[in-house]
């Protein structure tokens, strides 16, 4: 198995990108592949010094086709749930990114306890961020109410105590001055 995974590796470091032809000229063309169909194509009719075109020897091996470097069979997981059906000999999960933060610390929770391996992401250092983030964001929150707090009680304080701050001052007097001077004799 070992074997042919490096066989595979080998194999994929010589393989040509295929790109359709006539691509690099005509924006509008996308970079998927498509087989050439036209009557003087170069590229169809195979001739030297032209894009290669897919064939059967690109191909890995039959045995390791679809499996992750590593030779697990990748499960995709979309809930901790998933988890307890897989073999951990033979298969490895990946989380899609779709997959929410509270769900993805349960998933890999559960795969630490089971001792599954993540393929796609380092499972400690992604357990840590979240819970990290998770924590400053109560933290945040907590902050965020206390402030609130603070400013109800101030509110009441004022409506308690009607102290007027120096810009309502100035305004009152501004009032009480034009009132005395526009007042007619």
């Amino acid at each position: 198995m070992k074997r042919l995974l490096e066989v595979r590796k080998e194999l994929k470091e010589r393989k040509p990108v295929f790109i359709r032809q006539d691509n690099p000229k005509r924006m509008k063309l996308n970079y998927k592949w498509r087989k050439p169909k036209g009557i003087h194509s170069k590229i169809r009719h195979k001739f030297k010094g032209r894009r290669k075109m897919p064939s059967p020897g690109y191909k890995s091996p039959r045995k390791v086709k679809g499996l992750h470097h590593s030779g697990l069979k990748m499960i995709h997981v979309f809930s901790a749930s998933d988890v307890s059906g897989i073999k951990k000999e033979s298969e490895g999960i990946i989380m899609p990114k779709s997959v929410g933060m509270r769900k993805r610390l349960g998933i890999l929770e559960k795969a630490k306890e089971l001792n599954i391996m993540v393929l796609n992401i380092n499972a400690d250092e992604h357990m840590a961020k979240i819970k990290d983030f998770v924590s400053s964001k109560r933290k945040g929150q907590k902050a965020a109410k206390k402030e609130e707090v603070k400013e109800l009680k101030e509110q009441k304080k004022q409506e308690k105590n009607p102290e007027l701050s120096d810009e309502q001052k100035k305004e009152e007097e501004k009032k009480e001055k034009n009132r005395i001077l526009t007042k007619k004799v």
